[in-house]
């Protein structure tokens, strides 16, 4: 019998969860991308409308993520992620009961609101279920349902839209959230509470306690307020790495397929495969990206935060070679893919290491509050980037003719984003203690 059979291997399970819920909850807000050239035909929606709509559900999640964090720190994940998932697939659902741009941008908006509560609730159950050593690649497992979700939408939609309407698109694709639901409140209660957890399991789960007195049972420790939890470098440090970062994923999301039937003249079918293709090799990198530091930590006995600490700067050069993107698309279209494939993959293996500082550097009674923080932040970067870049910057060249132009420049920042985030990172944190240490101390 393995270490891992003696442990036991439930806490998998629970990985496997939020992996699902992950990928509905990307599925829901990536129909819309995938739609764009049907509501210009059918709505008469414009450049701007679509953006619109888009930089109102990033307004929105942003505003969520602040609020969501708090809610799921104070109702429990349990309940904090069952309502979080009940809403949004309402929303979702709620979409083909419209057909104007205001109308878009009111559902849209309760989308992103309730959208929100996904990541902080999802960080907080890797941090509940797993011990520093293995949240990387725990959450590398469940982030890759962001790509997961990317990659059904492509080759779910078109067929959905084609045989039934476009209004179907929104329903079934909601209806996923409330099947979820069913098996999240049979299955999901905390490590200790739970009747299908062995103690070998709970003892590993929890053996972060040696290094950290208190950490376990901090969870019934009063909740940190936001004012609090500013005041410390290392909520900055994640906040202004999410803000320089998560727009880059923004940017793909809402606008690869635009750029694949724009750039090679493909229609809304054939924008799927290479779409997919990208998200199919960013689904490697997501969970790779957990799995490298996971490799420094157990075969070269490196502490945690060297190991990520340095698998971070690795994906960070990794994004790089996006910047040749379009001159190896002109050569052919494969090539292309491949390399923004790449891109996202490295973007995927950053995003899984640094949710992961958040467990790394606070206690967990913190961590839902602190990633709502940073991603609101991040949602924040993605509407700056929609409103002074994507929008005017993408209408003005596709009115000239030279679409290809902004893209090559959007790349650009593709590609830089990373290693900047990455230097600001180490400057604000350096080898600062987690806060539990912190607070001890005093």
């Amino acid at each position: 019998m393995t270490a891992a059979e003696k442990i036991g291997k439930y806490r998998w399970s629970i990985c496997g969860l939020i992996f699902f819920a992950t990928t509905i909850n990307y599925i829901d807000r990536s129909v819309i991308s995938f739609l764009k050239s049907t509501f210009t035909q059918t709505l008469h929606w414009t450049d701007g409308d679509y953006a619109n709509v888009e930089i109102t559900f990033k307004i929105f999640y942003a505003i969520g993520l602040l609020g969501a964090g708090h809610m799921v720190d104070k109702l429990g994940t349990k309940i904090g992620y069952g309502v979080a998932t009940f809403l949004w697939s309402l929303a979702g659902i709620a979409t083909a009961l419209v057909n104007t741009v205001v109308g878009f941008q009111i559902v849209r908006g309760a989308l992103g609101l309730a959208e929100a509560g996904n990541f902080p609730a999802a960080i907080k159950t890797v941090a509940e279920w797993f011990p520093k050593k293995e949240r990387a690649l725990a959450t590398g497992i469940f982030n890759s349902g962001t790509n997961i979700g990317a990659i059904i939408t492509p080759l779910s939609v078109p067929f959905i839209v084609v045989n039934w309407g476009w209004q179907w698109a929104f329903v079934i694709t909601g209806l996923l959230g409330f099947i979820w639901l069913i098996f999240w409140f049979i299955l999901y209660e905390i490590p200790r509470k739970h009747k299908k957890l062995s103690a070998a399991e709970l003892k590993f789960i929890e053996s972060d306690t040696d290094e950290e007195k208190g950490s376990v049972a901090d969870d019934t420790l009063p909740k940190m307020s936001w004012a609090k939890l500013l005041g410390f470098k290392q909520t900055w440090a994640f906040a202004i790495g999410k803000l320089l970062t998560d727009p880059i994923w923004w940017f793909y999301l809402f606008w690869l397929p635009d750029f694949f039937e724009s750039t090679y003249h493909k229609k809304l079918a054939a924008v799927s495969w290479p779409v997919a293709a990208v998200y199919l090799i960013s689904t490697v990198g997501s969970i790779a990206g957990g799995w490298l530091p996971l490799y420094f930590i157990n075969k070269l006995k490196w502490p945690v935060r060297k190991a990520r600490r340095t698998s971070m700067l690795i994906y960070a050069f990794l994004v790089l070679p996006i910047i040749g993107a379009l001159v190896l698309g002109a050569i052919n279209m494969w090539l292309g893919v491949a390399v923004i494939g790449i891109a996202a993959a490295a973007h995927q293996a950053w995003s899984a290491n640094i949710f992961t500082t958040v467990s790394d550097m606070f206690p967990k009674n913190a961590t839902a509050s602190v990633t709502g923080i940073g991603g609101m932040f991040g949602a924040v970067g993605g509407i700056a980037l929609s409103l002074f870049v994507q929008k005017n910057m993408f209408v003005y060249y596709r009115s000239t003719g030279h679409i290809e132009t902004a893209y090559y420049i959007m790349f650009s920042v593709c590609a830089l984003s990373y290693l900047f985030a990455w230097v600001i990172m180490q400057l604000l944190v350096g080898k600062g203690k987690a806060i539990v240490a912190q607070q001890e101390v005093k």
